[in-house]
Parts: C-alpha cells; structure tokens; sequence
C-alpha cells in the first residue's frame, strides 16, 4: 500500500511547488482582503414578472432575497477563509517537505561517507 503512495509522491513536482507556495498564499490573502464583511452583490432575477405583484408580496420576496443574499455572502466569506487557510496549510507543507529534503540529502550523503570510511579501514587491514 506504501508503494503508490511513494510513487504518487515522486511524481509530483515539488520544485514548481515550492516555487509557487508564496504566490498562492499571497493571493489567497488577497481574496481575503478584497472580501468586505457584510457586503454583497445584485441579486440574479430567475422568473420574469408577470402581473403586478402588491405591496405585501413585493416586501416578502424582499426580505427573501435580502436573506438570500446574507446566506450567500456568509457563504463566499467562509470559503474565502478556507482558502486561504489551505493555502497557509500548502506553504507550512512545502516548508515542511524541503527540510525533509534537506535531512534526506545529509543522511545519504552521510551513510555513503561512513561505507566509504568502512571500506577504506577494511582495504587497510
């Protein structure tokens, strides 16, 4: 089961991301800050009005829409703090990765300097 994983993580280029880490979490903050709290667009109108609604009816599917439009910005704010703390997650991940990196290069390097070292007292004696 390991052996998939091994490959998976192969594959992957890990240069491109950790090159591209900062400018994801830089733009996952961006949409964050862009994103004013309480704020929302024009709503969509999806049925065309056919008879001249009164002025009960017209108050109700404004306090339906405006309730709509409060739901769906919660919404948009929730995914866009998601985002971004995915995106400070990948960053905190790839740093993770690259010292992991780092402490497999010293450890190879290190166990081929003590066979060489082995090899060197055995060749002696």
């Amino acid at each position: 089961m390991a052996i998939p994983w091994l490959a998976a993580l192969k594959v992957i280029p890990w240069g491109d991301v950790i090159e591209h880490a900062p400018s994801v979490l830089k733009a996952a903050r961006k949409l964050m800050d862009r994103q004013p709290p309480g704020q929302a667009g024009p709503p969509a109108t999806t049925e065309p009005v056919s008879a001249v609604p009164s002025l009960g009816e017209l108050k109700n599917a404004l306090i339906a829409a405006q309730g709509q439009i409060e739901r769906q910005a919660q919404t948009q704010r929730e995914l866009t703090e998601t985002l971004a703390e995915l995106a400070e997650q990948n960053a905190r991940l790839v740093s993770a990765v690259e010292v992991l990196r780092l402490r497999t290069r010293v450890l190879v390097w290190g166990g081929a300097a003590m066979l060489l070292w082995l090899a060197v007292l055995t060749w002696k004696t």
